[in-house]
Protein backbone atom coordinates (compact mmCIF):
# COMPACT_ATOMS: atom_id res chain seq x y z
CA UNK A 1 0.00 0.00 0.00
CA UNK A 2 1.27 3.24 -0.88
CA UNK A 3 2.03 6.15 1.06
CA UNK A 4 -0.94 8.44 1.21
CA UNK A 5 0.39 11.53 2.69
CA UNK A 6 3.72 11.09 0.25
CA UNK A 7 1.27 11.06 -2.93
CA UNK A 8 -0.59 14.25 -2.11
CA UNK A 9 2.96 16.05 -1.24
CA UNK A 10 3.93 14.68 -4.73
CA UNK A 11 0.69 15.73 -6.12
CA UNK A 12 0.53 19.32 -4.88
CA UNK A 13 4.43 19.02 -6.65
CA UNK A 14 3.11 18.22 -10.09
CA UNK A 15 0.87 21.50 -9.74
CA UNK A 16 3.80 23.77 -8.66
CA UNK A 17 6.38 22.25 -10.99
CA UNK A 18 7.31 24.55 -13.49
CA UNK A 19 9.40 22.78 -15.92
CA UNK A 20 6.75 20.53 -18.76
CA UNK A 21 8.80 17.86 -18.87
CA UNK A 22 9.08 17.18 -15.37
CA UNK A 23 5.59 17.93 -14.65
CA UNK A 24 4.16 15.39 -17.18
CA UNK A 25 6.38 12.98 -15.43
CA UNK A 26 5.06 13.46 -12.20
CA UNK A 27 1.49 13.29 -13.60
CA UNK A 28 2.35 9.80 -14.89
CA UNK A 29 3.72 8.79 -11.26
CA UNK A 30 0.83 10.20 -9.72
CA UNK A 31 -2.43 9.67 -11.57
CA UNK A 32 -4.02 6.88 -13.15
CA UNK A 33 -4.19 6.90 -17.16
CA UNK A 34 -7.69 7.71 -16.74
CA UNK A 35 -7.78 9.55 -14.01
CA UNK A 36 -10.67 11.98 -13.50
CA UNK A 37 -9.81 16.06 -11.87
CA UNK A 38 -12.95 17.86 -11.15
CA UNK A 39 -12.72 21.31 -9.26
CA UNK A 40 -15.41 24.24 -9.40
CA UNK A 41 -14.52 25.82 -13.00
CA UNK A 42 -13.39 22.29 -15.01
CA UNK A 43 -13.77 18.42 -14.79
CA UNK A 44 -11.07 16.46 -16.92
CA UNK A 45 -10.36 13.10 -17.46
CA UNK A 46 -6.96 11.33 -18.30
CA UNK A 47 -3.18 12.96 -18.26
CA UNK A 48 -3.01 14.91 -21.03
CA UNK A 49 -5.99 17.27 -20.14
CA UNK A 50 -5.31 16.95 -16.74
CA UNK A 51 -1.29 18.55 -17.86
CA UNK A 52 -2.95 21.06 -19.71
CA UNK A 53 -4.78 22.14 -16.45
CA UNK A 54 -1.91 22.63 -14.42
CA UNK A 55 -0.23 24.21 -17.33
CA UNK A 56 -2.90 26.89 -17.82
CA UNK A 57 -3.38 27.64 -14.47
CA UNK A 58 0.68 27.94 -13.85
CA UNK A 59 0.51 29.71 -17.40
CA UNK A 60 -2.02 32.38 -15.70
CA UNK A 61 -0.52 32.94 -11.62
CA UNK A 62 3.09 31.95 -12.78
CA UNK A 63 4.42 33.21 -9.06
CA UNK A 64 2.13 31.14 -6.83
CA UNK A 65 2.49 28.29 -4.91
CA UNK A 66 0.12 25.24 -3.99
CA UNK A 67 0.61 24.49 -0.07
CA UNK A 68 -0.81 21.84 2.01
CA UNK A 69 -2.36 23.34 5.25
CA UNK A 70 -2.87 20.76 7.92
CA UNK A 71 -2.76 16.63 8.17
CA UNK A 72 -3.64 14.32 5.60
CA UNK A 73 -6.76 12.31 6.45
CA UNK A 74 -5.88 8.68 4.48
CA UNK A 75 -8.62 6.10 4.52
CA UNK A 76 -8.24 3.07 2.61
CA UNK A 77 -8.48 4.52 -1.18
CA UNK A 78 -9.46 8.26 -0.33
CA UNK A 79 -7.55 11.27 1.03
CA UNK A 80 -8.63 14.28 2.14
CA UNK A 81 -6.65 17.46 2.48
CA UNK A 82 -6.97 20.96 2.76
CA UNK A 83 -4.45 23.26 0.51
CA UNK A 84 -4.18 27.12 -0.35
CA UNK A 85 -2.74 28.74 -3.46
CA UNK A 86 -0.95 32.17 -3.20
CA UNK A 87 2.80 33.58 -3.34
CA UNK A 88 5.31 31.20 -1.22
CA UNK A 89 5.38 32.38 2.12
CA UNK A 90 2.50 34.87 1.85
CA UNK A 91 0.41 36.07 4.08
CA UNK A 92 -2.47 35.94 2.40
CA UNK A 93 -3.24 33.30 0.10
CA UNK A 94 -5.33 33.55 -3.58
CA UNK A 95 -7.31 30.27 -2.52
CA UNK A 96 -7.84 27.98 0.03
CA UNK A 97 -9.73 24.78 0.11
CA UNK A 98 -9.98 21.20 0.44
CA UNK A 99 -9.31 17.87 -1.99
CA UNK A 100 -11.08 14.32 -1.60
CA UNK A 101 -8.94 12.23 -3.68
CA UNK A 102 -10.37 8.31 -4.28
CA UNK A 103 -6.81 6.61 -4.90
CA UNK A 104 -6.28 3.01 -6.43
CA UNK A 105 -6.81 -0.18 -3.88
CA UNK A 106 -3.09 0.07 -3.61
CA UNK A 107 -2.96 3.47 -2.55
CA UNK A 108 -0.34 4.05 -4.89
CA UNK A 109 -2.02 6.92 -7.62
CA UNK A 110 -5.58 9.11 -7.95
CA UNK A 111 -7.98 7.61 -9.61
CA UNK A 112 -10.04 11.25 -9.12
CA UNK A 113 -9.41 14.67 -7.11
CA UNK A 114 -12.79 16.29 -6.23
CA UNK A 115 -11.71 20.30 -5.38
CA UNK A 116 -13.33 21.98 -3.51
CA UNK A 117 -12.96 26.00 -2.49
CA UNK A 118 -14.11 28.15 -0.05
CA UNK A 119 -14.25 30.99 -1.80
CA UNK A 120 -13.61 31.14 -6.10
CA UNK A 121 -10.73 32.40 -7.47
CA UNK A 122 -10.93 36.45 -7.31
CA UNK A 123 -11.18 36.64 -11.29
CA UNK A 124 -11.93 33.20 -13.59
CA UNK A 125 -8.25 31.32 -14.43
CA UNK A 126 -7.70 30.72 -18.11
CA UNK A 127 -8.15 27.22 -19.21
CA UNK A 128 -6.49 27.30 -21.91
CA UNK A 129 -6.39 24.28 -23.98
CA UNK A 130 -8.79 22.28 -21.90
Amino acid sequence: MGDGRQLVERYLEVWNEEDPALRRAGIEEVWCEDGIYIDPEVAVAGRAALDATVAAVREQHPALVFTLTGEVDVRPRLALFCWQHGVAGGAEPLAVGFVLAVLTDEGDRMRSVHVFMDEPYPEPLARAGV
